[in-house]
């Protein structure tokens, strides 16, 4: 029974994000920037642990509770710039998306993986532990990056733009709850994608066919 309620709610979630209904986009908006929140609140919280150098969790928990609030504002903040019936597409200075947490969220990746290059490379001049480079860079990184991402999406971004939808509506991972598409199309990523997986199981009188969900954490789609 548990398998087939499963089932069930699988493909009603499928079939809710592949609705062109205006309220299936405000769905989207908010558990896409719900979800990016709660992902750039771990990370954030991760990098506030680097920086004071403990093994303490509190810092990941005040994190994610405290970025799913964010996330959740964010989402209603691009409702209320959403037309209706339109889809939301975002261009910022490094990435576009169809909300706009998904721009603060790659851009305080970004800046932890700028951090941790320069710090690493700091560290290789002055023959220091390359170790605690990248661990303080890192977390440095990410909360100016998180600073920027901010910036990046409420000031100097381009949009909401209403002439993309088509395009991202065409890509590959269209059934993932988180999608990321730059502005050629070239390059789709989607992140936590739910399927249905067909099994047959062979004996030696009957043939039985399992059913069972599963979901891929990452989807990559190029385009060249």
């Amino acid at each position: 029974m548990k398998k087939y309620f499963l089932l069930v709610l699988l493909i009603f979630l499928t079939c809710s994000y592949n609705s062109n209904s205006a309220r299936a986009q405000s769905v989207e908006l908010l558990a896409g920037n719900t979800l990016n929140g709660a992902m750039n609140g771990v990370v954030l919280g991760g990098a506030t642990m680097a920086l004071r150098n403990n093994d303490e969790f509190d810092a990941l928990r005040i994190g994610l509770g405290g970025g799913t609030l964010y996330g959740i504002g964010m989402g209603i903040y691009d409702i209320t710039q959403t037309q209706k019936g339109q889809q939301f597409y975002i261009s910022g200075t490094f990435n576009d998306g169809v909300n706009r947490s998904i721009i603060v969220l790659l851009d305080t990746f970004y800046g932890a993986a700028g951090g941790a290059l320069i710090a690493s490379s700091v560290s290789l001049i002055l023959q220091e532990p390359i170790v605690s480079g990248l661990q303080y860079g890192a977390g440095a990184g990410a909360w100016a990056g998180f600073g920027f991402g901010l910036v990046d999406a409420f000031v100097l971004s381009e949009g909401p733009n209403y002439a993309q939808p088509e395009a991202s509506n065409q890509s590959g991972t269209t059934n993932s709850l988180l999608t990321y598409n730059n502005k050629t199309e070239s390059v789709t990523v989607g992140m936590l994608s739910p399927r249905l997986v067909q099994q047959k199981e062979l004996s030696q009188s009957t043939i039985k066919m399992d059913y069972s969900t599963a979901v891929d954490i990452v989807k990559l789609q190029i385009s060249l």
